[in-house]
């Protein structure tokens, strides 16, 4: 069976992921705050502080054939009210952890005869919207890094990105804590839906298997169509 190490697989997209992956494959997922304990064989947590804890390789199998990468947040601000330090904390969260942590099992990686790298962005990174400053910043970076890994990488290990719309996660709790906030999001959609990890992780599962063997250097958008169409 194959490896694939899932950072940040305890909650949202990332425990949807997990739980895509754990029939075909052995899943290795870090925690952070959500503690967990797995119930499946198949499965491992771990705890890992993206922004303060060097990742212990040693635990980890000699071959990783899949590396997915979800710590990420969400924070909606007028540009006059974006600080300084919280960009920064978002950014060593979602940019530099990713790279921190990437670096750290490349070498496992490179010993996988199909190693897939999956990262996740946002449709507002090509698609303007309001108050998405702070997130578009770090997920613009995740966007260039994605195909200058691809470009560096191949032919040997494929690297993608995921550009997800509104996906109703704890993320997100706060802009669909109602059943009208709900429909007004749902609504902004020309498919009249909001996305579901599970969406995301059917995606994911997708692009780390060989069935994506053809398939580098992508910024696969899964937004129910807000990112390219208007109805």
């Amino acid at each position: 069976m194959r490896n694939i190490l899932v950072i940040g697989g305890s909650s949202g997209i990332g425990a949807a992921v997990v739980d895509e992956l754990k029939s075909n494959a052995n899943v290795l997922a870090s925690f952070n705050q959500n503690s967990i304990e797995s119930k499946d064989n198949n499965v491992s947590y771990f705890h890992y502080n993206v922004n303060n804890d060097q990742l212990d390789t040693s635990t980890l199998p000699e071959v990783i054939d899949g590396f997915v990468y979800c710590p990420g947040g969400i924070k909606l601000l007028p540009f006059g009210r974006i600080k300084e330090d919280q960009l920064k904390q978002d950014f060593d969260t979602q940019v530099l952890g990713a790279i921190r942590t990437l670096q750290a099992v490349l070498p496992n990686l490179k010993k996988s005869s199909n190693a897939s790298v999956v990262f996740f962005s946002t449709v507002a990174v090509q698609t303007g919207f309001n108050f998405h400053s702070q997130i578009a910043v770090s997920k613009g970076a995740i966007e260039g890094l994605t195909k200058s890994l691809a470009a560096e990488f191949a032919p040997n290990i494929r690297v993608n990105a995921i550009a997800p719309s509104l996906t109703q996660t704890p993320l997100t709790e706060k802009l669909l804590n109602s059943p009208e906030k709900i429909e007004a999001n749902s609504n902004r959609h020309p498919l009249k839906k909001i996305g579901q990890p599970e969406n995301i992780a059917d995606l994911t599962a997708f692009l780390l298997s060989d069935k994506a063997e053809w398939i580098t250097g992508q910024i696969i958008h899964i937004d129910g169509g807000i990112g390219s169409i208007k109805n």
